[in-house]
């Protein structure tokens, strides 16, 4: 047990650093609570000689992003990323009120959510989730569902996925770095299922209504491009 005063007397840095020690508490976190405390006090401006700022003012993830594009351009370098995928879908997906009942907890989990960099950083966040407030909501899993497939898409430079009219619609970025010939060869094996169009759509036909198993047979069909 770890008796703290009246919340009134808790300064709101020492309020999160408490909140990161309830959030951390699997073996083998003090790099993660370490880390918490850098995003809180900040880590100053490591590429220049005032060495001020916060990286809390952006998030250590995407500090981090901008440091690695900082540097990019210092070499003299152009790098290009694929774009952020936006996915327009009909399905509920969220962490639930009930299901996580401390706001701060809850926006937190959402941000460790959104900054997880693969699938099996995700798979240990549905472990932790399940471990700390149980079984998953329906619409917890489908977040999950949401998010790794948002992974494999920005893999693959498809920067929005749209449902119209009972078809998946998947657009592409302006001159793709994927191997345009597996995508053809793939849309020539799947007649029934894939189309694509000059504008950079791909066009999906899933087999099922749900969309959640759509979800499914459409990542199976684009593993084959990785």
């Amino acid at each position: 047990y770890l008796l703290i005063p009246g919340e009134h007397l808790v300064t709101r840095q020492a309020q999160r650093r408490l909140l990161a020690l309830m959030d951390f508490t699997e073996l083998g976190s003090g790099f993660k609570i370490a880390l918490n405390d850098l995003q809180i006090r900040g880590g100053g401006n490591i590429l220049g000689a005032a060495q001020s700022g916060h990286i809390a003012a952006v998030g250590y993830e995407m500090y981090v992003h901008l440091m690695e594009k900082a540097i990019t351009q210092l070499k003299g370098e152009t790098a290009r990323e694929p774009a952020e995928p936006e996915i327009h879908l009909n399905l509920a997906a969220h962490l639930p009120e009930t299901y996580i009942t401390n706001s701060s907890q809850r926006l937190n989990t959402y941000k460790r959510l959104a900054s997880a960099s693969d699938e099996s950083s995700l798979a240990d966040m549905e472990e932790e989730l399940r471990d700390r407030f149980g079984p998953l909501p329906e619409e917890t899993s489908h977040l999950l569902v949401l998010l790794n497939l948002k992974l494999l898409l920005r893999r693959l430079w498809v920067k929005r996925l749209d449902a119209v009219n009972g078809e998946y619609v998947l657009t592409f970025s302006e001159n793709p770095e994927i191997d345009l010939d597996k995508l053809t060869g793939l849309v020539a094996a799947e007649p029934e299922h894939l189309r694509l169009t000059p504008e950079h759509r791909l066009y999906f036909s899933s087999p099922t209504y749900d969309v959640v198993e759509s979800i499914t047979e459409l990542k199976k069909l684009l593993h084959n491009l990785k």
